[in-house]
C-alpha cells in the first residue's frame, strides 16, 4: 500500500515550508510536494497544486484550514 500525501478536506494544520519537490510518480502526471515543519514541531510531506507550489520557496508559513486547500499565509 501507498500513503496519499493529499491533504485532507477537514484537516487544519500550519507550519513552514523547509523543502520542495515534484515527481511523476506515475509516470504521466506531475506531483508537487512541500515538506512543511509543523508548529508542533513534527514535519510532514505534503502534496499541493501547481500554482501554491510555483508561488512559495522554502521559509514560507503555509496554512492548511478545514474545507480549504493549502494557502500561502
Amino acid at each position: 500500500m501507498f500513503k496519499s500525501r493529499k491533504a485532507g478536506r477537514d484537516d487544519s494544520w500550519e507550519g513552514v515550508v523547509i523543502d520542495k519537490s515534484r515527481g511523476m510518480l506515475d509516470g504521466s502526471n506531475m506531483y508537487h510536494f512541500v515538506e512543511v515543519r509543523l508548529a508542533d514541531g513534527e514535519s510532514a510531506k505534503v502534496r499541493i497544486s501547481r500554482r501554491l507550489w510555483k508561488s512559495i520557496a522554502a521559509g514560507d508559513r503555509i496554512v492548511k484550514r478545514p474545507g480549504a486547500d493549502p494557502a500561502k499565509g
